[in-house]
């Protein structure tokens, strides 16, 4: 069913947990829970690793779709688009990993250890990948 694109955003903007439907080589669907962070309009980002699954397939077909879903499992979303990927995290002080800490400020509020979590998200190879959201789908009702 489809459903207003503004209504489908607010509806995921008031969650941060989903899954990230990515394209496989062979065109089946990689499915990967995952934390989001939804606050500008039409845009979607999450933190990612290099060398995963859902990065690898990103990068070969960016197209990719987010369920979202109330926690009584009667409403749901899914938006799609196109995701685009940042550089990954190389220094400390890059600016992929200021935007990771953004993204978790947002999110999550203050880190205990601002030092450790900038050299986790070095250490772990993250980047973030944007997903500009085109089209929804889903059931808002109940």
């Amino acid at each position: 069913m489809g459903i207003d694109l503004d209504q489908a955003f607010a509806f995921a903007g008031q969650h941060r947990q989903g899954v990230l439907a990515t394209l496989k080589r062979d065109g089946r669907p990689q499915l990967s829970n995952i934390l989001y962070l939804a606050r500008e309009r039409y845009s979607v980002r999450i933190s990612v690793t290099d060398g995963r699954a859902k990065t690898k397939n990103l990068r070969r077909d960016p197209r990719a779709s987010l369920h979202v879903t109330r926690g009584d499992f009667f409403a749901y979303v899914v938006l799609e688009g196109t995701a685009a990927l940042s550089e990954v995290a190389e220094a400390v002080d890059d600016p992929v990993v200021e935007e990771l800490v953004a993204m978790y400020r947002a999110a999550q509020g203050e880190h205990p250890d601002w030092d450790e979590f900038r050299q986790v998200m070095v250490a772990d190879r993250r980047l973030v990948a944007t997903l500009t959201v085109s089209g929804a789908y889903g059931m808002l009702g109940g």
